[in-house]
């Protein structure tokens, strides 16, 4: 995507994509805290899912800018079976609410 301003070309491409790793990486975050809360360690199965599924619906998409911002998400979800695995310490630490509902080994709340 280009704009014309004065004479100048920009290119807003490089923007859009970071803005959207920006924005990515803050759902990531959110996405793993609340996983964690409601549904446990366990739930990095489905991280595993959505962002295999991304990765695959990103190599097929014609557009560029597109196929980056799925990419970006599909990375987000690979990174987050991590961070959600490593999240059930942190809330162990206190560093985060523990959900009182959730009962440790508790394998129904996937």
């Amino acid at each position: 995507m280009t704009i014309t301003l004065f004479e100048t070309t920009l290119q807003l491409g490089g923007l859009i994509i970071g803005a959207a790793a920006f924005l990515s990486i803050a759902f990531g975050r959110y996405a793993t805290i609340k996983a964690e809360y409601h549904f446990s360690k366990k739930f990095w199965v489905v991280f595993l899912i959505f962002g295999v599924a991304m990765l695959a619906v990103a190599l097929f998409i014609d557009r560029f800018m597109v196929s980056a911002i799925l990419a970006i998400l599909g990375f987000t979800f690979l990174w987050g079976i991590g961070e959600i695995i490593e999240q059930e310490e942190r809330v162990r630490k206190g560093w985060f609410p523990k959900n009182p509902r959730k009962k440790k080994g508790d394998s129904n709340n996937l």
